[in-house]
């Protein structure tokens, strides 16, 4: 089972290698370490090529780059010498660039982007970024990589060879991905038969080794890789592992398979172990997997692999690197609030990998090792265990990355060990995020490299045995977590580890075990029997009736008023506190049914497992939140004068009334309800009457959490008697509603009348959609912006609020980008929702299907419809569907669908794109995919919404982080989970008081 922690083998020896380990360190050291590229590269600046130029301004000044790699991670995309000139301008005209005499030879002096001195410029840069790719990628194509690989070999240097490519996003990009590989595997083998013999590199003790050898991602074979769903995952991976198998014993060539992010990590490994345990392939020992040393939890990973080898009984090769991803699993686990995989400093890493090491080799038998180094310290240990051990050449290797560590690498080739070079080529473009990691690497205070070239750094400095740092040799997986004034968001579940999958699993057959019982109103902490009643039905299944929801009459309503009402006077004399604990109470009950809950909201609406925990995440947030702004509140605010003191206090309005949306049947419900009963008023639920069952479930856990009875009632009824009621009533203070336009318009127009015996203005708080649009200009990554779109297009069936409805694409990156993301859409699956490969279900009702089918009919008559796809029976399905050369004034382009449609519609330039974005009568949610700063600022300025989300999907809007709400016609009042929100709930009061008496004030009074 994933776990994040450390657990280290105490029986294991450190110290028996290290006098030879040092030995060995300094003799590899002893003539490489001042004649490295990085330690010329202060010294003779004047006299390098523009691309080392580069490279030694960005290791003297951070802020160049910051701005320098950003830079060249969007050159590939930029299509002329005027846009990269333009680009140069924005990000190293920056003032955190400072280095004069590169901007004196770039010449920043024009801002025009076509002068003869930008374009020189551009075409400088271009041509350095181009050098520097060529040193850590070995050919744009495979005629210029078997170049570089043969030239390689010349130098007594093995190869193993990755093909760089664009993020694998649809299953018509994973067979391509395969078929490349498979091509390039046969080139290579009939060229490998026309080199010499090398004894270094092609033979061992046990004879011929392959010439050929390939390392490949498990990921890109499946568009849908996802450890939620590990047995479908499992079944699309092992069929091209195999072919891949398959094809290499046909042609002798060796396989190695690549590790990835932390996610897919323990999933990998489990597929590679049961192919590798197949009767075809049990015997294959030219087959390699990866370890990488950063991971809390390698050592656990590496036992794990000697056992499995020893059953085996025939030994594969471990790729042990470091990892390469250290940035982004750190700042994944901050976001998410999850343990952090990775050791946080780089000397624990090092230390970790010693450790590896030892235990890898020191089993030789069971598994052979690669050493994926250019430490030197961490070489001459793997080499000192070797020569203690005796271990045969078969069973050892080292490797290091193409371009990177040349000096080490040819040290080890003379010491006689067989060196394999990581060799990936490629395009710039898809290769990008390889080169950015390299440079990293390359640039950062902590690189060996680097390190070892500094006059600085002494010779027992470099070769010391490198300490765990304490706070990762204890860490016991504590979640990283980011607090702001004290609050802290809930973490959604990880499914990549084990025991979350199961216990949702679990949770789902313990929940349909309980479908069909009947939920009844409640008023004053007793069910209320009626005498109408509605099934509430599965939408992706819907002869399966989840419960039986009794419907309260306008006599049941009456009551419930009167209930609240009553409960009101002493409920808003309780402390802030007093609220808020119960509140927290509900957040924790919540987090302890977290799998239940998420499972009722997969059954009755039909929301995927993934989105369906994330909601319940939104929930507890709401609770703890709302309770601490209540607090904060609560003290008011004084201005305090000699013989005057001024308070600015609030008070509860009163009774509030929420009609609640299916679509978040649980977080927008109960965040409206515990926003109100936080702010000290008493609450009456109506939700939608499709999803009453979760709304049953909101009632059992405030209840359980000690609300006092009266402060909130459970009301299922039709809206348009019961609900009309509500709105109408003299009583009522308040109407928090979130739903259609139509409806939300006719509560405020009913609620602006003063009705008889109404004493006071009710007020209404109303989110009513959007039409959200998302640009892509051409700068965009289109890996991150097909994805981004695709997602918040489909997800939970297109039926948020803040879904994305439009497309906004620049004309050069149009075409490439429909085909995309029409490719990566048809490799969803649509399903049942409680289904762990599912990532659409079906929409929420008949109705629902009926509309948005509609409006697909309509689309048809003035758009291209570029993608339909088939849908299971039995359920409430529409296909997702991508309309394209869709007129921003047509219907589908302005009228809010509900529903997975998308309008991918053209734009010329940034300026009509942002006039397409904000031509409707929304403004709720936008997007923007950019690596142009200006468009960016652009965005700030311009884009008309209330929740701007750049460089990602637009849905999934946090509590605190991301304040939830629009203008125009999308909503009226602020922000859920913001800090206005609740001000929305309160009256506020300012009180004076006059304090002197007969010329006597209280206090001292200052004289000057």
């Amino acid at each position: 089972m994933q776990q994040v922690n450390s657990q280290f083998d105490p029986n294991l020896d450190l110290a028996k290698y290290e006098s030879k380990t040092q030995e060995i360190a300094r003799q590899i050291l002893g003539e490489t370490t001042k004649s490295s590229i990085w330690s010329k590269l202060s010294q003779i600046k004047d006299e390098l090529r523009f691309d080392d130029k580069l490279m030694a301004w960005t290791m003297e000044n951070e802020g160049l780059r910051v701005q320098l790699f950003r830079l060249i991670d969007c050159l590939p995309a930029l299509q002329s010498k005027a846009e990269i000139a333009r680009h140069m301008q924005e990000y190293l005209a920056n003032d955190a660039v400072e280095v004069p005499a590169m901007r004196s030879l770039l010449n920043f002096s024009t801002d025009n982007p076509n002068s003869l001195t930008a374009t020189a410029a551009a075409t400088t840069l271009s041509t350095a970024i181009a050098t520097l790719a060529k040193r850590y990628i070995c050919g744009e194509n495979l005629p210029a990589a078997t170049k570089s690989i043969e030239r390689l070999r010349r130098d007594r240097l093995a190869f193993t060879m990755d093909l760089l490519g664009e993020a694998v996003i649809s299953e018509v990009e994973a067979e391509g991905y395969l078929d490349r590989y498979l091509t390039m595997m046969e080139n290579l083998a009939d060229r490998a038969r026309n080199w010499p013999m090398l004894a270094e590199i092609d033979r061992s003790e046990l004879g011929s080794l392959d010439r050929v050898q390939v390392s490949v991602k498990l990921s890109a074979f499946y568009s849908q890789f996802d450890p939620l769903d590990p047995v479908t995952t499992a079944q699309k991976v092992s069929e091209p592992v195999r072919i891949l198998l398959r094809k290499a014993q046909a042609l002798g060539c060796g396989i190695h398979f690549d590790m990835e992010q932390y996610e897919f990590k323990s999933l990998t490994l489990q597929i590679l172990k049961q192919v590798l345990m197949e009767p075809e392939f049990i015997d294959r020992t030219n087959v390699g997997l990866t370890i990488q040393g950063y991971l809390r939890d390698s050592e656990a990973d590496l036992y794990d692999l000697i056992s499995w080898a020893k059953e085996r009984a025939r030994p594969v090769t471990v790729r042990l690197v470091k990892g390469a991803y250290w940035d982004r699993e750190t700042i994944r686990a901050y976001q998410q609030g999850w343990a952090i995989p990775v050791f946080s400093d780089k000397v624990s890493t090092d230390a970790n990998y010693e450790r590896l090491t030892q235990i890898l080799l020191e089993h030789h038998q069971y598994l052979h090792a690669a050493i994926g180094s250019h430490n030197a310290r961490s070489l001459a240990k793997a080499i000192a265990i070797v020569q203690t051990l005796n271990i045969p050449s078969s069973a050892f290797e080292v490797q290091c990355l193409y371009g990177m560590g040349d000096e080490f690498a040819k040290k080890i080739v003379d010491l006689g060990y067989r060196v394999r070079i990581y060799c990936p080529f490629g395009e710039l473009i898809p290769g990008m995020s390889y080169l950015i990691r390299r440079l990293l690497e390359n640039t950062a205070n902590s690189s060996f490299l680097r390190m070892s070239s500094s006059e600085s750094r002494s010779i027992s400095e470099l070769v010391a045995a490198p300490v765990m740092t304490d706070r990762d040799r204890l860490d016991n997986g504590t979640p990283a977590t980011t607090s702001f004034e004290g609050f802290i968001n809930a973490s959604d579940r990880d499914y990549a580890i084990d025991r979350y999958r199961e216990t949702a699993q679990t949770a789902l057959q313990s929940v349909r075990d309980r479908l069909g019982k009947t939920y009844l109103p409640i008023i004053d902490d007793r069910p209320i029997q009626t005498t109408d009643y509605i099934e509430s039905v599965n939408p992706a299944n819907s002869t399966q009736v989840v419960g039986k929801i009794g419907l309260a009459s306008i006599e049941q309503a009456e009551a419930a008023i009167k209930s609240a009402k009553n409960a009101f006077s002493s409920w808003k004399q309780l402390s802030a506190r007093h609220r808020g604990d119960i509140l927290r109470k509900a957040a924790d009950l919540m987090e302890a049914q977290r799998d239940e809950l998420t499972a009722w909201i997969t059954w009755e609406v039909a929301k995927p497992i993934r989105e369906g925990d994330a909601e319940v995440s939104e929930a507890i947030d709401f609770c703890r939140y709302y309770a601490r702004e209540m607090e904060r509140l609560e003290s008011g605010v004084q201005r305090n004068l000699p013989g005057e003191d001024n308070t600015y206090i609030y008070q509860p309005r009163g009774v509030v009334v929420v009609i609640s949306p299916w679509n978040f049947p649980l977080a927008i419900a109960l965040g409206m309800s515990v926003a109100a009963i936080a702010a000290g008023n008493t609450v009456i639920l109506k939700p939608a009457e499709q999803s009453s069952v979760i709304g049953a479930k909101i009632a059992e856990i405030l209840h359980a959490a000690g609300l006092p009875p009266g402060v909130f009632a459970y009301l299922p009824a039709k809206g348009s008697t019961v609900g009309a009621h509500l709105v109408k009533h003299p009583d009522v203070h308040l109407i928090a509603f979130t739903g259609s336009q139509q409806v939300g318009c006719q509560i405020v127009a009913e609620a602006s009348i003063l009705r008889p015996k109404q004493k006071h203005m009710k007020r209404v708080i109303a989110e009513m959609g959007g039409k959200n649009g998302i640009i892509i200009d051409e700068s965009a990554d289109l890996d991150q912006a097909v994805v981004g779109v695709m997602n918040s297009t489909f997800g939970f069936a297109g039926q948020k609020c803040s879904a994305c409805s439009r497309a906004i694409v620049l004309a050069p990156v149009y075409d490439n980008f429909l085909d995309r993301l029409v490719a990566a859409t048809r490799s969803l699956k649509v399903g049942a929702a409680h289904h762990p490969d599912t990532k659409l279900s079906a929409v929420i009702d008949a109705a629902a299907q009926a509309n948005i089918q509609r409006y697909i009919e309509i689309g048809k008559e003035s758009a291209k419809l570029a993608l339909s796809m088939p849908v299971p029976d039995g359920g409430y399905y529409v296909s997702p569907t991508i309309f394209s050369e869709v007129d921003p004034d047509s219907t589908i382009a302005q009228e809010e669908i509900f529903g997975p449609v998308l309008a991918v519609i053209k734009a010329e330039n940034f300026d009509e794109a942002l006039a397409i974005a904000n031509g409707t009568n929304f403004a709720l949610t936008g997007g923007l995919y950019s690596r142009t700063p200006s468009h960016i600022d652009r965005a700030y300025r311009e884009f008309e919404v209330g929740n701007l989300y750049i460089n990602r999907g637009i849905t999934g809007a946090l509590v605190d982080r991301h304040p939830f709400g629009g203008f125009k016609l999308s909503g009226v009042g602020s922000k859920a989970g913001g800090r206005d929100y609740l001000l929305q709930f309160l009256e506020p009061r300012s009180i004076t008081e006059n304090t002197q008496r007969q010329g006597f004030a209280p206090g001292d009074i200052s004289m000057s």
